[in-house]
């Protein structure tokens, strides 16, 4: 059975908290499993949130900040503890090629597994799998960083009472799904477009064309809110958003579904959020994200 869902590892901003890890966020998609900004402990959110090495077949990495990828040494060297029988890929900015290193030869270990690096240093599709095409755009941030969207192939949903009325029934559904046509009925005949769902994750940054790009139709957007609105200004200098400012990017890019994460320790109220969201207009579901939380993707329109 497919599962599509965010697994969220942690939530905070900058240092961990009593309450909240460092980043981590896990995609599931059918039988993938894609690991966003693995921060530190991040390898034991995951046995928290039973999420296993054998889970991960990609590491998206946005940029190299230590909430956003310390946790790489351990899950990298988890993965080949465990022997992972499958390549994982790892995506990453270019620019910080020797972070990456770094991190990934941070202790002595023995590799069994192979790590294919994919680095990015533009933007555009990062991978084409049979399920998804993966994207990258850049993002504004003191440091270089891109974020990450996911889009499925649009299909085709059959159409029931069509089919009938074309007479199209048993084995001739499946002959027309491959064929395209069959006795002179067509698959436009008897089919609507079926728009593939779409997710973005959206980390340390400010508004920029990159976000709203991210953003666009998705049905699950994952979006750092570090500052509140009354602090848009240091939100401004440190290059991140507000809650309005993503609520608001939601809004217009009509998204389904918000996910606010990342969060400044310096806030105690975690509904604030939320209010300052709704008052932003966005009138979709909204979550203000906690560890281990798990998110399912909205099912199809």
């Amino acid at each position: 059975m497919s599962v599509r869902e965010l697994v969220v590892l942690g939530t905070a901003s900058q240092v961990p908290t009593r309450h909240r890890n460092h980043n981590g966020y896990l995609l599931r998609w059918d039988g993938e499993g894609i690991l966003f900004d693995p921060g530190e402990g991040t390898q034991r959110q995951m046995l928290r949130a039973g999420v296993a090495a054998h889970d991960l077949n990609r590491i998206c990495v946005t940029h190299f900040h230590g909430d956003h990828s310390l946790g790489l040494a351990g899950v990298i060297q988890r993965i080949n503890l465990d022997r992972v029988p499958h390549r994982v890929t790892a995506h990453y900015p270019r620019s910080g090629q020797r972070f990456f290193d770094r991190l990934r030869y941070a202790t002595a270990y023995r590799e069994t597994v192979g790590i294919t690096e994919a680095p990015v240093d533009a933007d555009g599709p990062l991978a084409r799998t049979g399920g998804y095409t993966l994207e990258a755009r850049k993002l504004s941030h003191p440091v270089e960083s891109y974020g990450y969207r996911l889009v499925e192939p649009d299909g085709r949903r059959m159409l029931p009472d069509r089919l009938a009325a074309h007479g199209v029934k048993g084995p001739d559904v499946g002959r027309i799904q491959r064929e395209g046509s069959l006795g002179g009925v067509t698959l436009e005949n008897v089919s609507e477009l079926r728009r593939g769902q779409r997710f973005a994750f959206v980390m340390d940054t400010r508004l920029c064309d990159g976000v709203y790009a991210l953003a666009e139709g998705c049905d699950l957007l994952v979006i750092e809110s570090t500052f509140l609105d009354e602090d848009e200004q240091l939100a401004v200098e440190h290059g991140h958003l507000t809650a309005g400012q993503a609520a608001r990017v939601a809004r217009d890019a009509g998204v389904r579904h918000l996910v606010l994460t990342h969060f400044s320790q310096r806030y105690t109220d975690p509904d604030e959020f939320e209010r300052q969201a709704r008052a932003a207009g966005y009138e979709g579901e909204l979550t203000v994200a906690h560890d281990l939380l798990r998110v399912p993707v909205p099912k199809r329109r």
